[in-house]
């Protein structure tokens, strides 16, 4: 694996590896993102992230927010396969942006970057509604991804404020105990805001990446969904999407 960019900043070491046509995005030591502009799917976590799109038709997902951007992983899955108007990512690490422009492409002409602290942004944030909502906010603590906040009611209640009549709202826990200890399972209005919730997983990483929507599905909408798409139909030979989900709500 060759390191394509290698900066510490504020003694925090950044890297780019490559490996192939795989690039790859380390920060201290966690790493952040993946790309592969031959493959739709990382075969990783990111897949996880744009997964509950696909219970949408075409056209009902217009605007995007993505809390966390990293390398950007997801906004490729996004404009390949859902095509939205518009994609605002919040990032506070300016490094980050600069290392998604220039080495994971991200440079779409519906993206609107937002350098700002995510959390303080949503908080003041008074425009248009979302369809989808990605919360992926992490900081690393001794080498470990940490999310930047807690999911207690209060910081659900400022998601779901601006979500759309049937938005979704996707959430990246670092594992399932985390998920268990949300305000979810510990308020009724929170689970009462949402008509499907669904916890995803892949064998290649711990996380439990959780859609929480505001109206009525069931997994086969998700697989008949798939099945459209030769890069994400899992029962086809060589791809690279590996997923487990399972229907909470």
């Amino acid at each position: 694996m060759a390191i394509l960019y290698e900066k510490t900043v504020d003694g925090l070491c950044y890297q780019v590896r490559s490996a192939g046509n795989s690039r790859r995005l380390y920060t201290g030591d966690v790493f952040h993102s993946q790309y592969n502009p031959n493959h739709a799917a990382t075969g990783s976590v990111w897949d996880l992230l744009f997964l509950p799109s696909q219970f949408y038709a075409p056209g009902e997902i217009k605007r995007v927010l993505l809390l966390g951007v990293g390398g950007g992983a997801v906004i490729h899955m996004l404009n390949r396969f859902i095509g939205p108007q518009q994609v605002i990512g919040v990032e506070i690490n300016a490094t980050h942006i600069q290392i998604a422009k220039r080495f994971f492409n991200l440079k779409y002409k519906n993206l609107q970057w937002q350098h700002a602290n995510a959390i303080e942004w949503m908080t003041t944030y008074d425009g248009d509604p979302f369809d989808m909502i990605i919360d992926d906010l992490y900081f690393e603590q001794d080498g470990e991804p940490q999310r930047a906040i807690e999911a207690d009611a209060s910081w659900f209640d400022v998601l779901t404020e601006h979500l759309t009549e049937n938005g979704l709202l996707v959430m990246n826990f670092v594992n399932y105990k985390e998920w268990r200890h949300s305000a979810y399972y510990n308020e009724d209005f929170v689970a009462q805001e949402f008509q499907s919730v669904y916890q995803f997983a892949t064998p290649t990483c711990h996380n439990a990446v959780i859609a929480l929507l505001k109206k009525q599905t069931e997994t086969k909408q998700l697989r008949a969904s798939l099945r459209q798409w030769p890069e994400l139909n899992p029962e086809r030979k060589g791809c690279r999407l590996r997923y487990a989900v399972k229907k909470i709500a």
